[in-house]
């Protein structure tokens, strides 16, 4: 897993198709601000201790398996993408005939698509053993095999097993892969990390960074090209993500632990004070993300 890396110049080869001003870009945006209100609220009706050890203890002894982020509710906002990747996922499970998920967390946004939308083979990888586990008790009832896979090349699975690849926020993509195990005409659907997500989060604790454009999507498309898979749509979206109190912070980094590698309460106790003085002044800590919804079809054999 990578640190977050920066934005660079788009390729003009690529159709990049950003989203502003949509209908459902407006409707996402104000869920979002209804959910930054509700959280306000909880934060300011005194229901939660805010006193700097009482947060950072409790953030430190939470449980941060799998993929689940509900223990931050009331006390952190996501904007969310319009297109609704989990939706979309849905449908095309639903047309797939053997399908893959890779590094697929605990299982929650697949398990989410709903089991009556799953292909007859369904096969989801996950590398990191706590999720391993969830995934298998989640998934195994529901039709899917999970197989523990160190998201490292070459996948576990025969040249063009697959009509249909799937990932939300993968750590790393490896398109030649990704190509192998398509069938001719398979797709590859997917939700990234784009680049430069919470930089600010990475700056705040290890100051400033040397950032790269490796996940930027205009370079993870002409990657793709440049296996041979041709771009069916990259759609880029830049979020907001806003934290309410410190605790928030410590189990985010605890569970992103890409976003501070080296993370850990003792090791950044000051900085962790200082971010919790600065949402005590100005109520929140505000950082942007990057996604990216990629369709990347493996062209038929002629």
């Amino acid at each position: 897993m990578s640190p977050p890396v920066a934005a660079g110049s788009p390729n003009r080869d690529v159709v990049v198709t950003l989203i502003a001003g949509s209908r459902s870009r407006a409707a996402s945006s104000a869920s979002y601000r209804s959910s930054r209100d509700s959280a306000l609220l909880a934060w300011f009706d005194g229901s939660v201790d805010r006193t700097f050890d009482a947060l950072v203890d409790e953030a430190a002894e939470v449980s941060v398996e799998g993929w689940d982020f509900s223990w931050l509710d009331g006390r952190a906002t996501e904007e969310r993408p319009s297109w609704g990747y989990q939706r979309l996922l849905s449908q095309k499970l639903a047309t797939a005939t053997a399908a893959l998920d890779i590094q697929t967390g605990g299982g929650e946004v697949l398990a989410g698509a709903g089991a009556e939308n799953f292909p007859s083979t369904l096969v989801a990888t996950e590398g990191w053993p706590p999720n391993v586990a969830k995934a298998t008790a989640r998934l195994h009832p529901l039709g899917a095999v999970v197989v523990a896979d160190p998201e490292e090349p070459p996948l576990p699975f025969a040249d063009v097993a697959f009509d249909l690849v799937t990932s939300r926020h993968p750590a790393t993509v490896h398109w030649t892969e990704i190509a192998r195990v398509l069938t001719p005409g398979g797709t590859y659907f997917a939700q990234h990390v784009g680049s430069g997500t919470n930089v600010e989060i990475s700056e705040y604790f290890l100051g400033p960074l040397e950032l790269g454009n490796g996940r930027h999507h205009a370079v993870e498309a002409d990657q793709a090209k440049a296996t041979g898979l041709e771009i069916v749509q990259c759609r880029n979206e830049r979020l907001q993500l806003e934290f309410f109190d410190v605790g928030a912070m410590v189990f985010f980094l605890r569970k992103v632990i890409w976003t501070v590698p080296d993370f850990t309460v003792d090791r950044y106790r000051d900085r962790l004070k200082a971010l919790h003085d600065q949402i005590e002044r100005d109520g929140v800590f505000q950082s942007t993300m990057s996604r990216t919804l990629f369709e990347v079809r493996k062209p038929t054999i002629a």
